[in-house]
């Protein structure tokens, strides 16, 4: 976005959560000239079902509103989750009679109904017509997976309306120093241990008891230490393993340029899912900061991440809810300093050609301008 402000109009229209998740003044929330419009809806990720159905119905009738009330847009950009929102940009787009992009971070209403959140089947049906009816309406969509993409094409969708652009990622501009990362591991009391980290939700999907689990079972070698940091549902859990168990270190969300930090000295860090099949598609921001400083990566999807990995020789693989092959991977894998080496080379290098943001921009400008020139 701070790309396209610089030469395009660019209004936010968005929910005012991302306050209360503020961990830092030291950076613009939106970049310079983007005019921001935010919408008072309480949300977290501790909510229940109705409570989210709740806070997603409001943002979207609330958004709807605002949205009429801007200046005619060219073009609207429609982000799910959840699929409401993109209910909402669709809508927005129908009144000021623009196109609209429907940009698919994750496959609704597919991964809240096979999390168990969604158990009525005429609710589901009506659900997975309101997502058809949004791709058809879309001037173009773009998923941010290549199974995602697929999984698109598949309900019938025209290739040429499909544009994959991966969850992309910012190359730090230099690397952190020796003496930072030293500084740091001293700080926080782990010199002399391989840090294997976890950074990002503590949500109901991410597995977060199997990598307890793992630790658990790790407590043997003292060498490795697990290092999480982030919020959500399973803190609680996390909090009772750091307690208990010697190699669990447990931190407060940090703002994102933190992370980067934590992600370069740390041997390995872990993307990690439960076994549903929507989310083989997904794509996790987690894995492209990992890469981006170097860091190799263990997946738990045995999805297009599992070949990313495998094929650039940038990670592992393991099955999703194995804590006794997560913990075999890493005694296996930490213990071998030459192919961890050229790992730490090839996450750099897949970074770099693939997923620097940077590179998207130029791709998304292009979709934007095709779709007004259709009008």
């Amino acid at each position: 976005m701070a790309e396209l402000v610089k030469r395009h109009r660019v209004t936010l229209v968005t929910s005012n959560a991302w306050e209360s998740k503020r961990l830092t003044h030291q950076y613009a929330w939106v970049p310079p000239g983007v005019e921001l419009v935010s919408i008072q809806v309480p949300y977290h990720n501790k909510m229940g079902v109705w409570q989210r159905v709740k806070a997603f119905s409001d943002f979207a009738l609330q958004a709807i509103r605002k949205g009429k009330e801007i200046e005619k847009p060219d073009v609207v950009w429609g982000v799910s989750t959840p699929l409401t929102t993109a209910w909402a940009a669709a809508r927005v787009a129908k009144y000021h009679q623009v196109p609209w992009v429907f940009e698919v971070q994750d496959l609704w209403p597919s991964f809240p109904i096979q999390m168990g959140a969604v158990p009525w089947k005429p609710v589901q049906r009506e659900l997975y017509r309101l997502e058809k009816n949004l791709y058809q309406s879309a001037s173009h969509i773009i998923p941010l997976s290549t199974d995602m993409g697929r999984y698109i094409q598949e309900l019938g969708i025209a290739p040429d309306k499909i544009t994959t652009l991966v969850n992309g990622t910012d190359i730090p501009a230099t690397p952190v120093s020796a003496s930072a990362k030293q500084a740091l591991l001293h700080k926080l009391g782990l010199e002399g241990k391989q840090v294997v980290l976890y950074a990002g939700t503590y949500g109901r999907a991410n597995d977060i008891p199997m990598l307890v689990e793992a630790a658990k079972l790790l407590q043997d070698q003292p060498k490795l230490y697990f290092v999480f940091t982030g919020q959500g549902y399973d803190e609680p859990l996390l909090q009772n393993a750091a307690a208990v168990q010697t190699n669990i270190l447990l931190l407060p969300p940090m703002p994102r340029h933190q992370v980067f930090t934590l992600f370069s000295l740390a041997a390995v860090s872990i993307v990690s899912f439960i076994d549903l099949p929507v989310l083989k598609a997904n794509s996790p921001g987690k894995l492209f900061d990992s890469l981006a400083v170097g860091t190799p990566v263990v997946v738990t999807n045995a999805g297009w991440t599992k070949q990313l990995v495998e094929a650039s020789q940038c990670g592992w693989y393991v099955p999703a809810g194995d804590a006794e092959a997560l913990a075999a991977t890493l005694v296996q894998q930490l213990g071998n300093e030459q192919e961890l080496a050229v790992m730490r080379k090839n996450a750099a290098s897949v970074a770099q050609q693939q997923f620097e943001r940077l590179q998207m921009v130029p791709v998304l400008e292009q979709i934007f301008e095709g779709v007004v020139g259709r009008k």
